[in-house]
């Protein structure tokens, strides 16, 4: 049966469900926003995701999308009003490389740095100085603009973005010590920013019951 409007599964501190959020609302698409409690799933995400990550976009149509960039390029391919998806194949190319980096390498070594418990045999510190090589590169290439792809935020920043919010905060007095200014002007630019204040107001936890009353 089909539903009025799209269905987002999110989570309020998940980068993934962050950069999700961003794209859906950059792109004005309304949507029912169900905030997950990840200790108690509920069952209705499982049903139509059964790996029960977020964020989880249900179509109206039934289709459901369990990835984050899929979500995004959804969203902005129904209404792009800040041109955030790549408008040449170099843009594209450079966009899928900071991509592939950032929920490849970079998103393995900040998972053993910030949650080294969850994890055997694992030297957080080790993982903290990979990450530190690709924040490096990244500072470098904020040298050239103010923004991944230049003048102008576009998905490439609203993708990586949560995820260097999450490395600085995992000790930000560290952080901001580090040799990498464009970085760290960059990400203050972020986390002071509309887009992403925005998409950070807090949602009770849903239930099924609740909205069904």
């Amino acid at each position: 049966m089909s539903q009025a409007l799209p269905i987002l599964y999110s989570f309020r501190r998940c980068p993934y469900a962050m950069r999700a959020r961003m794209a859906l609302a950059v792109s004005g698409q309304e949507l029912e926003h169900r905030e997950v409690d990840l200790k108690q799933r509920p069952e209705e995400l499982i049903a139509v995701s059964p790996k029960a990550t977020v964020p989880v976009l249900v179509l109206t149509d039934g289709t459901v999308l369990e990835e984050s960039i899929d979500v995004m390029r959804w969203a902005l391919a129904q209404h792009d009003p800040e041109d955030w998806l790549p408008t040449t194949e170099k843009e594209r190319a450079k966009t899928d490389a900071l991509l592939a980096r950032n929920d490849g390498d970079f998103k393995r070594h900040l998972d053993r740095y910030k949650y080294a418990t969850r994890y055997d045999d694992v030297d957080p510190m080790a993982h903290r100085a990979a990450a530190c090589v690709i924040l490096s590169d990244l500072d470098q290439c904020l040298h050239s603009g103010p923004y991944l792809l230049g003048d102008r935020f576009t998905f490439a920043d609203a993708a990586l973005a949560p995820f260097v919010r999450q490395f600085a905060f995992a000790d930000k007095a560290w952080f901001d010590a580090q040799p990498w200014p464009a970085l760290q002007q960059w990400l203050e630019s972020f986390l002071s920013s509309e887009r992403f204040l925005g998409i950070m107001h807090k949602h009770p936890v849903w239930a099924a019951d609740a909205s069904e009353a």
